[in-house]
């Protein structure tokens, strides 16, 4: 019988690898990684890196050993490893054949949606040029409201724009582990849904002096990989040849599996995970129903109330009476407009808005479930 970790071997194309700071504060640990990397072309996977370390790297060029408190000194520190980073990822990749290139994002690139393909279609370009591509968050200008979190949700988020079929965490730890009366046990193998307890059980990174994030972290990676319908592989980075244990489908690490293994359309993927909501829907039993159950449009007659400052084209979160946000989709009109044919027939809406409008409020194609 095929395992989890053989079948995605077998049938994924794309990888999206990430490594972590307090992996890379060991520069000697970039030409073990590129090396890898190496090896996994020649079995003929796309990979895209996502790398932390540019401020850690910083931190080292200037003789540091804690983490700067202040924003304006962690920009500084990024700006100036990120220069450094890139340098000797490039180093490495040559000595295989191939060049890297660097990728600096904040949260608002991918949430526009002419930026968000412009920078998929720069991915595609790059790997169809048998370039590497180096993503990273461009923690010199990013701000609060800019950010994605840490480098692990920046991952899933680029797993799901490039539809790749396996996202590989590295980090300082044989995986994710049990955690009993407090202390932590044996690493789990296989986690086929990520609930409440294991939440819980994850631990935080310990050593915030370097680095955010930790094994939460890595779970919320996790969700956004697996509603994408793919597969997330946490395993240990300390390990030379990890890359190639996992291609090669052993039981190291943690596999986090999807509840439905398959693509969700790039579009929807978009609209899930990257847009931003101008606005809010709430819709009675009949409509959630009928978007969740039977896979229709939502039509104006199931609205109850709308909320927010919208026009045609922008993101609504649609919810439940009872505050459960149900799916996010685009809008066929604007705020004023939802506001005048809430509740009404779609037949009503030639008469109500003194033009021929969409049937649907929301149409089908355009939203994509959250729950359900």
């Amino acid at each position: 019988m095929t395992s989890h970790r053989e079948y995605i071997v077998k049938n994924c194309k794309n990888i999206v690898v990430k490594v972590g700071t307090r992996l890379l504060t060991d520069s000697g640990r970039i030409p073990i990684l590129i090396s890898q990397i190496a090896a996994l072309r020649e079995r003929g996977y796309q990979i895209i890196l996502v790398s932390s370390g540019a401020v850690g790297i910083g931190m080292k060029l200037m003789s540091l050993n804690k983490r700067p408190a202040k924003l304006a000194e962690v920009q500084a520190l990024a700006s100036l490893g990120q220069a450094k980073l890139i340098s000797m990822y490039n180093d490495e990749c040559k000595k295989y054949g191939f060049l890297a290139s660097q990728l600096l994002l904040t949260a608002d690139d991918l949430r526009d949606r002419e930026r968000h393909v412009n920078f998929l279609n720069c991915i595609h370009s790059l790997l169809a040029n048998n370039i590497l591509p180096i993503v990273n968050e461009n923690d010199a200008v990013s701000v609060a409201e800019l950010k994605f979190g840490d480098n692990d949700i920046l991952a899933g988020l680029m797993a799901s724009m490039t539809l790749s079929e396996l996202t590989v965490i590295l980090t300082t730890e044989t995986g994710l582990r049990e955690k009993i009366d407090g202390k932590l046990g044996q690493r789990i193998s296989v986690v086929e849904k990520i609930t409440g307890a294991l939440k819980n059980s994850a631990q935080g990174t310990d050593d915030s002096n370097l680095s955010i994030g930790g094994m939460i972290s890595k779970l919320r990676a996790a969700e956004i990989v697996n509603a994408a319908g793919d597969y997330l592989w946490v395993a240990d980075g300390r390990i030379d040849d990890i890359l190639i244990q996992i291609a090669d489908a052993k039981d190291v690490g943690t596999l986090f599996l999807p509840k439905l293994p398959g693509h969700l359309q790039a579009r929807k993927r978009w609209i899930k995970f990257f847009s931003k909501r101008k606005g809010k829907l709430i819709i009675d039993d009949g409509a959630i129903q009928a978007i969740a159950q039977k896979g229709k449009s939502l039509l104006p007659s199931g609205v109850l109330e709308v909320e927010g400052a919208f026009k045609r084209g922008d993101t609504l979160e649609i919810f439940s009476a009872q505050g459960e946000l149900i799916a996010r989709g685009l809008s066929n009109y604007s705020v004023e407009e939802c506001k005048q044919i809430a509740g009404r027939k779609s037949s009503e809406i030639c008469s109500v808005l003194e033009y021929a409008g969409d049937p649907e409020l929301v149409h089908r194609d355009n939203m994509v479930l959250i729950t359900h």
